[in-house]
């Protein structure tokens, strides 16, 4: 079965087609720029086989970015997809699993779509283009809150009346989900162990967006984002957890301006309002401050950095008890060695023992940095959200048609 994963941002379109259950790539790439002109033009980057092309062409909406994307597999007839997985942000209290698409479902889509302003309505039009072109491809969705519906009841409640808690839908949703299930999926595979035995603290630290999450018997119990991705890590632009008494006064000083003191919270903050030279980590770490005062503002903006993640870590270590493994993933969990270090360093009464030659030198993954004598692993796992979307579309419409062929021809 030729599953075609589509990861949908506010301008772009991620799509990987990919042969299931054999988890084979057959083509991948990226419509970028989508929307209003911009100084450059749009184009689509498609990768097959170890060949890459560019593809310049308007796409005014992910909609003909959809379609250009499946005017380019059509010209290989290995490349049919027999069924499509959507990557949605927020699924709210309506999604806990991946779900087959059609039109109730499309209809509580459009009733969440203000969770996630800036993600879930593309992929909503996307999803509901995609059912109107091809009614007869299957299409499941796939929500980054959906790994975090086992969060138990006492650690996704906000202490607020019921009332507003029911009537508003506010409680802790937890996000990079699919992340997070994937390396857990792989850390138990890694190291031999039923998934359903795994107590593990998972470390999705990206470029952009950062999350732990703590897991019990292979499911998630809690996770550092909350009602949006803004709770939680300092991240690149957002600042992460925050007295709700400074959002008050951020919205006194902004004369009630709801959306400039979410621009603030959201693109101004985090390692970017640190640092005030970039938003990545890996700069600020590697900068060379050409006066003492810009010095001592990159070693705090790494301090606060890092402590928030270093805490966050107590936190959930205690919260799974008997811990087998530490997980760093994503673009700095992956490749930042000093992250990985700083966090880990000087916790052997947790049982964590970091290998400081290892980990500097951890090139390929999965890898074990912990050192030999560290009763909990500490693993670097590449993640892959597109096959993990890819495994869950399989599973799900496996499940929900049995008789359907691995070898489908396609619903075009």
């Amino acid at each position: 079965m030729n599953i075609l994963v589509l990861n949908c941002g506010s301008s772009s379109l991620k799509y990987r087609l990919i042969a299931m259950p054999e988890e084979v790539e057959l083509a991948a790439g990226e419509a970028q720029r989508i929307g209003p002109k911009t100084a450059e033009p749009s184009r689509i980057v498609h990768r097959q086989d170890t060949r890459e092309s560019i593809h310049t062409v308007p796409m005014a909406s992910h909609a003909v970015a959809f379609e250009q994307i499946m005017a380019l597999l059509a010209k290989h007839t290995v490349l049919t997809p027999d069924a499509i997985g959507h990557r949605v942000v927020h699924g709210g209290a309506s999604f806990s699993q991946p779900t087959v698409i059609n039109r109730e479902v499309i209809g509580n889509l459009m009733a969440i779509q203000g969770l996630a302003p800036l993600h879930n309505p593309p992929a909503t039009a996307l999803i509901k283009d995609c059912q109107s072109r091809y009614s007869k491809l299957p299409q499941v969705a796939m929500f980054d809150t959906a790994f975090h519906s086992t969060i138990p009841d006492y650690a996704r409640t906000y202490a607020l009346p019921k009332s507003l808690r029911d009537d508003m839908g506010i409680r802790k949703y937890g996000f990079h989900g699919t992340s997070h299930q994937y390396v857990i999926e792989e850390a138990a595979r890694w190291l031999g162990r039923p998934l359903d035995h795994l107590n593990a603290v998972s470390c999705h630290l990206g470029s952009g967006g950062a999350s732990l999450c703590a897991v019990v018997n292979g499911q998630s119990v809690d996770n550092t984002m909350g009602y949006s991705p803004l709770q939680g890590l300092v991240m690149s632009t957002r600042c992460g957890d925050l007295d709700p008494a400074v959002t008050l006064k951020l919205l006194i000083n902004a004369a009630g301006s709801t959306a400039a003191v979410e621009a603030l919270l959201n693109k101004s903050s985090g390692v970017l309002g640190l640092s005030g030279m970039s938003g990545d980590i890996r700069d600020v770490l590697s900068a060379v401050p050409k006066t003492t005062k810009q010095s001592r503002r990159m070693n705090r903006t790494a301090q606060v950095y890092l402590w928030r993640i270093r805490k966050y870590l107590g936190a959930y270590l205690a919260v799974v008890s008997r811990a087998d493994a530490i997980i760093f993933t994503d673009t700095i969990g992956e490749s930042v060695p000093l992250v990985r270090w700083s966090v880990c360093v000087d916790m052997e009464f947790f049982g964590l023992k970091i290998d400081e030659k290892r980990n500097a030198t951890a090139m390929s993954m999965p890898a074990d940095v912990a050192a030999d004598s560290s009763n909990v692993r500490i693993l670097v796992i590449q993640t892959n959200e597109e096959l993990a979307i890819a495994r869950g579309t399989y599973r799900t419409l496996r499940q929900h048609a049995p008789s359907l062929s691995d070898s489908c021809g396609g619903g075009m």
